[in-house]
Formats: structure tokens, C-alpha cells, sequence
């Protein structure tokens, strides 16, 4: 398989996999009003983790994860809009948490490429004056 389909593809479905699986669990709790802000407080880190450790040992160039963002972003939208939004049909569903969420996609695999472009440029993130 295609490293980027693989990289595209793997993550960005078991990320949103695992935050529909646990949204249904949540969904039958006093929680469910809040079970956004819940997944998205206890994922992102998580998020942040595997994606380091998917990405960390390949020095690939930062559009490479601009590529991925973008991939894993549309992802998580077209899912949730498939299984959420045209299944369950709720009254709003793109709410702020939800927006925020699709940010942090976007924005998580852009920032781990950043940092391991800075540090395998053995920049030790200080200024020099």
C-alpha cells in the first residue's frame, strides 16, 4: 500500500473510530450533553501521542503533513456526516465542540510535523540574541 494512503487513512479512521465508539457509550449517560467536550479533553492528547510516534523516525517535509491534515480532516467530516448527522439526524450537530475538533485535525498533524522538523534540525528552540 501507498505509505501515504496508509499514513492518510490508518490514523485518521481509528482517531474518528475511536471518538464514535465512545460518543455512543457516553450518548446513554447523564453525560451526553457534554460528551464532546469530554472526547475532546481525554483524545486530543492521545491524538497527539500516536501521532508523534506514527510520524517521529521519517523526516518528511511539512507539506507532507499538510497533506495528511487535510486528509484526515476530510475524513472525520465526511464520517461524521455519514454515521451522525444523516443517521441519527440530530437537531445541531456542528456545534463548537464539534468545530473544534475538526481544527485540532487539522491543526495536530501540522504541528507534529513542525516540531520534528525543528528537532531534527538540532535547533534547541532558543533565540540567540
Amino acid at each position: 500500500m501507498n505509505q501515504f494512503i496508509s499514513d492518510a487513512t490508518i490514523p485518521g479512521a481509528a482517531f474518528w473510530l475511536t471518538g464514535y465508539l465512545l460518543s455512543l457509550l457516553l450518548f446513554f449517560t447523564p453525560l451526553a450533553g457534554i460528551m464532546g467536550w469530554i472526547l475532546f479533553a481525554c483524545l486530543t492528547p492521545v491524538m497527539a501521542i500516536i501521532t508523534y510516534r506514527w510520524f517521529r523516525r521519517r523526516g518528511l517535509p511539512l507539506i507532507y503533513f499538510a497533506q495528511i491534515a487535510v486528509s484526515w480532516t476530510a475524513i472525520a467530516v465526511v464520517l461524521d456526516y455519514v454515521f451522525i448527522v444523516r443517521l441519527f439526524r440530530p437537531a445541531a450537530y456542528y456545534q463548537p465542540d464539534v468545530l473544534l475538533y475538526y481544527a485540532v485535525t487539522f491543526l495536530l498533524p501540522l504541528a507534529v510535523g513542525w516540531y520534528l522538523l525543528g528537532k531534527g534540525s538540532g535547533r534547541s528552540g532558543t533565540r540567540a540574541s
